[in-house]
């Protein structure tokens, strides 16, 4: 007949190991010293929440704390303590999930008003057995607004006997004014090496064979999370019957080789577009997930690039993945690889959500390897202004690319510069003032928007790269993007163009025509005016305009006083004969 301890059921690893005091806690060690500090001063909080990813600890750090504020130790006389002796009564049925005065409650399935109710009625009544009657409210964020509502005041002033501990992955979706009741607690992601030293404990324990490049591979999968590495941890010794290797554990989960990963990226920087097709082929054919592959390919940038402005950040990876990275590092250009993150992240979005990620997949590195080598727009303009060819900064030094990548840039870079190189360039207009803004406008044919310019806006200020109006009803709704674009086009600068309330300066409109009647009334008042309107009976002073004045565009729209039609050419200034008077 088989044991006893035969038929009992397997407990996976995230059970079996969860930590029931603060010393086996993994990574939270502010935490850990602000509660033991707590508890050690009897600055008890009535209220905790407790936030952080995934498998960080935050319900085992709850129960935790349970079976601190309740410990009565080994001779059934102590009092809290951030170290419970694990033996007593209150202890043993706090880890065992058995004791009466500790309430659990799954707030993502009872997340409604009667629920809290019913939580509400017992906080009135004390403790069976235990010194504090302790609730913990998983997932906290699922309540609805109604069940907050109905915590607060609870919450705000509970029994001397009541300690409420909260858990959540999404703070935000927290009320404020739960928060600003509680002690809050930010359980952080546990660092990659301290997962990799937890695993390999766990596995000695175990009695499992398993490589350091297999934890690593672990750690890095399971990003912070120590509940996900331990389910993979557990998956990993179940695949590899007791041993556990890197190989295993990439087939385990779809990972590609590091090595590989690395010659793919070299491949597709320097733009061989052949050997990169088929070398994620291969990857793929051999299990790894064409996002994977594109993952840790964004990674390995990122690697790279931190590479590059901080050589110090290899100091943790393997002597030849890290001569490999720093020589790429000193290769590629910060210009080609921040090209490079984009163009993957662009890839990986399109990977994503395409119907087939192979292709998909392939496309985005097709597209990298043709745009990986070319030069910056900042270069490319300065060799053409200079007329020499611009010079190729993608940086991995390589003859004539088998692919298209570097094809591109070669051809840009053997090609001669025309002509053009050699002309000076056109200066853009700089309009600083409103008027400046008007005539620009003028001068590109901007008939209809000169129009209401002039008639239907209000300048309120006005400076380069600036302009803030107050538009008439009559402007269009879409004046103020029209002007920034507009303006951003031929300037060469960005422009915001921006809707005021302040009244502002009158009009050019109002502004000429109350110019118009100065000059008019001056006119009137002219000795020779007065002479020949008296010599010629019935004549009348016309137009009044100072001598050498030409008509502008501005100032025809502003005597005509009608919307200009729709497509209609104004004359040139040069067109429009010349008055004196």
């Amino acid at each position: 007949m088989p044991e006893a301890k035969d038929t009992l059921p397997y407990r996976v690893l995230a059970r079996k190991y969860r930590p029931v005091d603060f010393t086996t806690l993994v990574g939270q060690e502010a935490m850990v010293r602000t509660l033991r500090n707590a508890i050690a001063s009897g600055r008890i909080a009535h209220a905790f929440m407790l936030t952080g990813v995934r498998g960080v600890g935050k319900t085992t750090t709850a129960r935790i704390i349970a079976r601190a504020l309740n410990c009565v130790g080994k001779d059934g006389k102590g009092g809290a303590t951030v170290d419970p002796c694990g033996v007593c009564d209150n202890c043993k049925a706090i880890t065992e999930d058995r004791h009466v005065d500790v309430i659990e409650m799954d707030a993502a399935s009872r997340t409604g008003i009667d629920d809290v109710r019913e939580l509400i009625e017992g906080v009135r009544y004390r403790p069976v057995s235990a010194r504090y009657k302790v609730y913990i409210i998983d997932e906290v964020h699922m309540l609805s607004e109604k069940a907050f509502n109905a915590l607060l005041k609870t919450l705000e002033e509970p029994p001397p006997h009541v300690k409420f501990l909260f858990a959540t992955t999404e703070i935000r979706k927290v009320p404020v004014t739960v928060l600003s009741r509680c002690q809050r607690f930010d359980l952080k992601r546990v660092p990659q090496q301290t997962l990799i030293d937890h695993f390999s404990k766990i596995a000695g324990t175990e009695k499992v064979e398993i490589s350091p490049e297999a934890l690593t591979l672990l750690a890095r999968a399971a990003d912070g999370s120590v509940r996900d590495g331990l389910s993979m941890l557990d998956q990993a010794i179940a695949h590899g019957g007791g041993v556990v290797d890197a190989a295993q554990v990439r087939d385990m989960l779809g990972l590609a080789d590091r090595s590989r990963v690395l010659e793919l990226f070299e491949k597709t920087m320097r733009g061989d577009a052949p050997s990169v097709v088929a070398a994620l082929a291969e990857m793929h054919d051999s299990g790894a997930d064409p996002v994977v592959i594109l993952q840790d390919l964004l990674e390995l940038t990122h690697w790279v690039t931190r590479l590059k402005v901080a050589p110090d950040a290899a100091a943790a990876s393997a002597d030849s993945e890290r001569a490999q990275g720093q020589a790429m590092a000193a290769k590629l250009s910060m210009a080609s690889l921040t090209r490079a993150w984009m163009l993957l992240m662009k890839g990986l979005q399109e990977t994503l959500s395409a119907p087939s990620p192979l292709r998909a997949a392939e496309m985005a590195l097709i597209r990298l390897c043709y745009a990986a080598d070319l030069p910056s727009p900042s270069d490319a303009i300065k060799a053409l202004q200079n007329g020499a060819a611009p010079a190729a900064v993608a940086g991995v030094a390589s003859p004539a690319p088998r692919g298209g990548g570097g094809g591109a840039a070669a051809r840009l870079a053997t090609q001669p510069v025309v002509a053009t190189a050699s002309q000076p360039a056109v200066a853009q207009p700089n309009p600083k003032t409103f008027t400046e803004i008007v005539a620009l406008f003028e001068a590109r044919r901007e008939a209809r928007l000169v129009h209401h310019l002039m008639h239907h806006v209000h300048e309120v200020r006005c400076e380069p790269g600036l302009i803030e109006f107050r538009p008439e009803p009559k402007a269009p709704p879409d004046l103020a993007p029209r002007l920034s674009e507009l303006l951003g086009q031929w300037t060469g600068r960005r422009w915001i163009a921006t809707v005021s309330s302040a009244a502002g300066k009158p009009t050019l409109n109002e502004q000429k025509a109350a110019k118009g009647d100065e000059l008019r009334s001056q006119a009137e008042n002219n000795p020779l005016v007065q002479a020949i309107l008296k010599t010629f009976p019935g004549a009348k002073l016309d137009a009044v305009r100072r001598k050498g004045e030409q008509a502008s565009l501005v100032a025809s729209l502003v005597e005509a006083g009608d919307e200009p039609p729709a497509g209609e050419e104004y004359p040139a200034d040069d067109d429009i004969p010349e008055s004196e008077y």
